[in-house]
């Protein structure tokens, strides 16, 4: 019985009222507000008009107050105890988010307290619930009370309460988003009857595949009631079409495993590699010969390896799904916002959806906000996306001493495993984020002269958890790690920030940090010295789209420095990107200048390094950029905006992590080498050609190679000298395109000279909206156009595609679409480019 819906909410002074009276079962509650479960205060706020909203301008800081108040949440429900007092029947009430220091109380006694957010809270209310009406109160109170008096370390990035608080690290502001702090119950609340016996959980993994079938092997943990009981399962794998494929019965006592052999299996691939087949697992309790539980679940069978040394022997870090070795082409998830409780289902779904748009396998969840929401793990599964799992530790020191914090940390730590094991697409867990290595780095650097608290965290309590109850995917302790220095590209994985950030490199452990505000120093040109192994973070700033900074920006203050598109950036140093900017577009001079220059750089800078990593997949087995997604409507690194609008890097990523890559290794005044990249496990054979055409859309040069790509390779097709393929052309005045008709690669255009140095004439556009059809027909006129975008002022709009270049003369027809089925309203549709 879920207890969702309308609860009732107030606020009181800590000390105002005594906890009892207001936990009574016969409080009138009718004059407190309405709040959604699941929820948190700021959005009950935000619906009943009772705050602004605070992703508008500064009222962020308004709502600040929220923070210290005691916050108090009730409900009244009916329930029916069917077998009235009956010894052999139990009643569970489950919370699956309290944030985070709740006091709860049913029919006004208190039945226990909770101080984790991070994981679900189960209470055995058998002796209190009545047949007929009862009551919840949850109070909740302000985090000071509980960490105001507790030791402040030498290192927590951004704010120095957090470390003794298990809670979503990025509520207390991150460089991407603001402080705001959530109070309130986020995750779903439902009561359970238990009689007799219940699964206490399942556990099914795949042992092998071979020739003609696979192994599956299925935990089976049961909890009995009372004693004397007899116990038995039965397991059953069930296809798509409903057919039972496998099945297993036996007696249980507490832990049984079961063994299922499943003939001809069809296996769950990731969706670039094939189709994420996934099964129904059955296991039915039986208990005295009554069936008393249930557990049904979507099962894909696959195996996943980390790989750590190739065949030769060296250093390696891929993932093998069912045998293959895949380049893992994704980003950094963080939470699709900052009110965790209220984020809708669909958001979920939308994000990972245009995660696939964009030919991503992979999406790393983040140490510094929660484990994810069942909805995440389910669509991952559906849409064939792994998953990089963090443990909730991020750039802090944290009391690894404390025999209550490690406690709290431990159930938190085994509840999560239990809860997100049986999901297919996961497929590594991680222990922190940037933990082990800053530690180093801050050591070396004078900021920490302290032992390493929380080490024992990730290097012993989660690897032994993880050893009882997960064997079936690998561990790795932190990101970075491994190596002299745990960003050693030549040891683990690696998180680049020389760009964007001005990391200097290489270091190695001891090293004091050094940084390069330059504009050498942080240039998108640095990627292609990296030759790691795994690049698990990366990235750079871009601006938001234009209806959503409009939305958020009180009036007059949407221009390029002004104080409110400033605070949009909770960066440290803002001159980063205009360095960045600097060295590839110029510096803009108006707001429209910074979104087109900042996004162009964005995604040009990523496709340079991910084709660079790409073209080194003998070595380099992954790309996952940082980030996908925004918590709140800001400047940040994020591929898709707040209001799920996809930045132009977004549209690049669908061509830069298309399966089969065709890309040109050049920079000014060398030769172009010429790559095919072959991610797929089927050979490729054909022509790709490469053309050079002047702005004015006349060929200047073209040539043919024979290709032949071996399935899951790279391959240099060949080179050609600069002033070859210029044929007396200027360098600063035409385009490169490389491109085949033989197999599906995307085309790609490439330039010889960075954006600011490029001279492009002004060229004008032809555009026909056909808005029965919901479809844009744009034509480049007499010239080449520079960065085609498409903007209307609206949220989760989908185009065919964005942000693009045209050819002069070049025609293209853009899909527009609302994901939710209805029409889209084209009558504000702008097209522009930026040299038109």
């Amino acid at each position: 019985m879920e207890l969702s819906g309308l609860w009732r909410l107030q606020q009181f002074e800590v000390g105002q009222v005594r906890p009892l009276d207001v936990a009574a079962a016969w409080l009138d509650d009718r004059f407190w507000i309405t709040a959604k479960v699941p929820g948190d205060v700021h959005s009950a706020l935000i619906e009943r008009e009772l705050i602004e909203n605070p992703y508008f301008g500064h009222n962020d800081a308004k709502s600040r107050w929220i923070e210290q108040k005691e916050w108090w949440y009730r409900h009244s429900f009916n329930y029916s105890l069917v077998h009235g007092t009956d010894e052999k029947e139990k009643h569970e009430l489950t919370f699956e988010g309290l944030d985070t220091f709740a006091t709860i109380y049913v029919n006004g006694k208190e039945i226990g307290t909770t101080s984790n957010m991070l994981m679900a809270h189960t209470f055995d209310v058998t002796r209190v619930i009545q047949d007929g009406k009862n009551s919840i109160a949850v109070k909740f109170d302000p985090l000071h009370l509980h960490n105001k008096d507790k030791e402040l370390f030498q290192w927590s990035s951004y704010t120095k309460e957090r470390p003794w608080l298990r809670k979503a690290a990025m509520n207390f502001g991150w460089d991407w988003g603001p402080r705001m702090v959530t109070v309130g119950i986020w995750g779903k609340v439902f009561i359970e009857r238990y009689r007799r016996a219940k699964l206490d959980s399942v556990f099914a993994r795949t042992r092998t595949i071979h020739d003609t079938g696979a192994e599956v092997q299925v935990d089976v943990d049961v909890t009995t009631l009372r004693k004397g009981v007899q116990k038995s399962c039965d397991i059953r794998l069930v296809d798509a079409a409903g057919q039972v494929v496998a099945s297993a019965q036996g007696n249980v006592q507490s832990t049984e495993s079961f063994t299922l052999q499943v003939v001809d299996p069809q296996l769950w691939w990731t969706h670039d590699l094939g189709k994420p087949y996934l099964y129904e697992l059955e296991v039915v309790l039986y208990a005295d010969g009554e069936q008393v539980d249930a557990y049904r679940k979507p099962l894909g069978i696959r195996t996943i390896e980390l790989q750590l040394k190739d065949a030769e022997g060296q250093n390696a870090f891929a993932f093998v799904l069912n045998g293959v070795k895949l380049f893992a082409k994704g980003t950094n998830w963080i939470p699709a916002d900052h009110f965790i409780g209220s984020i809708p289902d669909q958001r979920y779904r939308d994000l990972i959806d245009l995660s696939v748009t964009s030919n991503q396998n992979m999406l790393r969840v983040w140490a510094g906000g929660i484990y994810e929401k069942d909805v995440f793990y389910e669509e991952c599964d559906k849409r064939g996306v792994l998953v990089w799992q963090d443990f909730a530790f991020a750039n802090a020191l944290f009391p690894d001493f404390n025999r209550d914090f490690m406690e709290n940390v431990r159930n938190e730590v085994i509840y999560n495993i239990k809860r997100l094991r049986n999901y297919t697409s996961l497929a590594l867990w991680c222990g922190n984020n940037e933990i082990d290595w800053l530690y180093d780095m801050k050591s070396a650097g004078g900021d920490i002269n302290c032992p390493f608290y929380g080490e024992i965290i990730y290097h012993e309590l989660i690897p032994d958890a993880l050893e009882l109850l997960d064997d079936s995917r690998a561990y790795w302790p932190s990101s970075p790690f491994g190596g002299n220095d745990a960003n050693d590209p030549d040891v683990g994985d690696r998180h680049n920030w020389q760009v964007w950030h001005g990391s200097v490199y290489p270091r190695q452990f001891g090293d004091v940090p050094l940084l390069d505000y330059s504009i050498q120093g942080v240039t998108f040109k640095n990627y292609k010295k990296d030759f790691t192994l795994f690049s698990s973070e990366f990235g750079m700033h871009a601006s938001a789209n234009r209806y959503t900074l409009e939305k958020n920006i009180p009036n007059g203050q949407f221009y390029w420095n002004s104080v409110e598109m400033a605070y949009r950036n909770k960066d440290t140093n803002h001159q980063k990107g205009i360095l960045l900017m600097e060295g590839y577009t110029g510096i803009p001079t108006n707001i429209e200048e910074y979104m087109n220059f900042s996004m162009l750089t964005q995604a040009e800078g990523l496709k340079y390094g991910i084709e660079h990593y790409r073209r080194n997949k003998h070595r380099t087995s992954g790309s996952l950029i940082w980030q996908l997604n925004d918590s709140w409507p800001g400047t940040s690194w994020s591929l898709i905006d707040y209001e799920l609008l996809p930045k132009a890097s977004f549209y690049y990523a669908t061509k830069f992590y298309h399966p089969l890559l065709l890309s040109i290794d050049h920079e000014p005044g060398q030769d172009l080498h010429v790559w095919a990249v072959n991610d797929t496990l089927a050979e490729l054979q054909g022509q790709v050609h490469v053309t050079v055409y002047n702005f004015s859309g006349e060929e200047v040069f073209k040539h043919t190679f024979e290709a032949s790509v071996a399935a899951n390779s790279a391959i240099q097709l060949g080179s050609l000298p600069e002033a070859t393929v210029l044929n007396g052309a200027s360098a600063e005045q035409v385009v490169v395109r490389v491109h085949t008709t033989d197999w599906a690669a995307p085309d790609n255009l490439h330039y010889l000279r960075d954006q600011k140095d490029l001279q492009f004439p002004a060229t004008s556009l032809s555009v026909n909206v056909d808005a029965e059809a919901q479809t844009v027909q744009i034509t480049a006129n007499g010239a080449h156009a520079r960065m085609v975008k498409l903007d209307l002022p609206q949220g989760n709009i989908r185009f065919s595609d964005n942000f693009f270049d045209l050819l002069a003369g070049e025609q293209v027809t853009v899909q527009i679409s609302d994901p939710t089925g209805a029409k889209v309203d084209l009558n504000r549709l702008t097209v522009s480019a930026m040299n038109v």
